[in-house]
């Protein structure tokens, strides 16, 4: 079978296709890493009136500040349980919705709209149902003997923001899970079905790695949601509180930025976030894609 050659009949067709993509990637990426990655050698006033060329001092103090280094394992914490709360649920309301068959389309377009809302406004909306005066998830826990309270207690902080920002995440999740398990062959879990295999075993020995892609692929995205795009939710809900319980290394860059003023320190935090991202993502895809079936 012979393939046929696309030829261009102008030679710099092909790059004036290509120049609109990397355009946006050069204004909207490089330019701003680049700007942030000189800003942070920099020590500034807030006014911009005297500038310091500090090379890599900045890095050294923030290595040097035990509430920064406290702030990178909060990020982590808050990440890897967002992830995988988010991930876990969205996959169970997949495989339920998968099932029906009259309904289907009812329950996807309710457990869709969730991602149409805000950031911000999700940290509002479970800020009002945690908050200690008028929400109705502190009277209900009181019943059962357990006092909430969100803004003097680190770990009931950590718990309102992750259960906001894994809410938010979950519709996002759902689509792509279900539309993983509307792709996998019938025939294959009939047959398994027919040779006496329940349907728990039928879901980890033939559901789940197949849907591997799918899950890798929501891993990723996952990941770099918890740690770049849930400033608005904790904002919204504990501003990083109390005594910095919350305080993920995203709000730290906007806190000591705009708050504080230290422009140069912020600037070597966004340095340092980008660089795990990377780090996280190139390891995703060197180590954890192996065992990913495609």
């Amino acid at each position: 079978m012979q393939t046929k050659r696309m030829t261009f009949s102008s030679r710099w067709l092909p790059y004036a296709l290509l120049a609109p993509q990397v355009l946006i990637t050069v204004v909207f990426f490089i330019w701003p890493a680049s700007q942030a990655l000189w800003q942070s050698m920099l020590r500034q006033d807030a006014f911009g009136l005297r500038t310091t060329f500090v090379w890599f001092r900045n890095f050294e103090r923030l290595f040097d500040n035990p509430l920064y280094l406290a702030s990178m394992k909060t990020t982590a914490i808050f990440a890897i349980s967002t992830t995988l709360l988010a991930m876990s649920l969205s996959l169970l309301f997949a495989v339920m919705v998968n099932r029906m068959l009259r309904s289907r389309e009812w329950y996807t377009t309710f457990l869709v709209w969730p991602y149409a809302v805000a950031p911000a406004i999700a940290g509002v909306l479970w800020w009002f149902m945690f908050n200690t005066s008028v929400g109705i998830v502190p009277y209900m826990l009181e019943g059962f003997g357990y006092d909430w309270n969100h803004r003097l207690d680190g770990k009931d902080a950590m718990i309102l923001v992750v259960l906001a920002a894994a809410w938010k995440q979950i519709s996002y999740n759902f689509l792509f899970f279900l539309a993983g398990l509307q792709s996998i062959p019938q025939s294959l879990l009939e047959a398994a079905a027919i040779d006496g295999a329940s349907r728990t075993k039928r879901f980890w020995t033939i559901v789940f790695p197949l849907l591997s892609p799918t899950t890798f692929f929501l891993m990723v995205v996952n990941v770099v949601y918890a740690m770049f795009d849930t400033f608005g939710v904790i904002h919204a809900t504990t501003e990083g509180g109390p005594a910095q319980a919350t305080n993920i290394l995203v709000y730290n860059v906007f806190r000591d930025g705009f708050v504080n003023g230290n422009l140069g320190a912020s600037a070597a935090q966004s340095v340092i976030l980008m660089g795990i991202v990377v780090v996280l993502t190139v390891v995703q895809f060197r180590f954890i894609e192996r065992r990913v079936n495609y």
